[in-house]
């Protein structure tokens, strides 16, 4: 068990690590202003992301993330449902879904602000309203493949309502929805970056594009290197969240692999 976990360690931490190496030595012998040397990058990290920094510009856009990307789960995985569960309205949304679906978030960035303004409710909004469609979609296919004999039977048992549905609708479709709220996440971190971008005072968005134009070009690479921390971060917090909600669908996926 302990030499699986090790083995596992060095796999998740080989690429990484090496990409750093690389980086290193190839930016090592730059004079370049745009590519300074990533010994310069992370001599300039400390003194730049501060305890006061960090928390003037990174918890601000990590509550603004969580706000639109809880909102966009609650809003898809609702809607998703509804629309999974009756063909009828699957029929009568659909077209519309996919029209919205195409227009890209960063367009509507200037709508928004016209009806939510310049503060964190516009950037709450932009994040939302990218994040909202991978969830919903994913909950509708989740939804439209339940089971019939698992819904039949349930229907038998007199299973009805919101016992059905938590139990057996959303249960089922559970593995897609978390799907669709993996790919929301890498979506999230995008939209709120270019959400501090327009109108903003504090953020990380905010703050690499002020490096970018003061022209303090190892600053606003620390800025990027904190958006990578911050979406690994992210990305494992929710890998152990749908571990745990998910427990018995990858045991049940384990055990058929193993009587195969």
């Amino acid at each position: 068990m302990a030499l699986r976990l090790a083995l596992r360690l060095i796999l998740v931490v080989a690429l990484p690590l090496l990409l750093v190496v690389s980086w290193w030595f190839a930016s090592a012998g730059s004079t370049d202003v745009y590519w300074p040397p990533l010994r310069t990058i992370l001599t300039t990290f400390p003194d730049v992301w501060t305890g006061e920094r960090l928390r003037a510009d990174v918890v601000p856009s990590v509550l603004r993330l969580l706000a639109g990307y809880a909102s966009a789960a609650v809003v898809g995985v609702a809607l998703g449902t509804v629309i999974g569960s009756y063909r009828r309205v699957r029929a009568v949304c659909e077209p519309v879904l996919e029209f919205l679906r195409a227009v890209p978030p960063p367009v509507l960035v200037p709508v928004i602000m016209l009806f939510a303004g310049i503060g964190d409710t516009m950037k709450i909004a932009v994040i939302a309203s990218g994040c909202v469609w991978p969830i919903l979609l994913n909950t509708v296919e989740g939804v439209r493949a339940v089971d019939p004999v698992m819904a039949e039977t349930a229907r038998s048992y007199g299973i009805t309502g919101v016992t059905r549905l938590r139990s057996v609708v959303l249960r089922s479709a559970s593995p897609q929805i978390f799907a669709g709220l993996r790919q929301a996440l890498s979506i999230a971190i995008i939209l709120m970056v270019i959400s501090e971008m327009f109108a903003a005072s504090n953020g990380l968005g905010f703050s690499i594009v002020q490096f970018q134009r003061t022209f303090a070009i190892p600053d606003m690479w620390t800025g990027i290197l904190v958006l990578g921390l911050l979406g690994f971060l992210l990305s494992v917090v929710f890998q152990l969240v749908e571990r745990r909600v998910l427990g018995w669908y990858h045991g049940l996926r384990a055990s058929s692999r193993r009587s195969s």
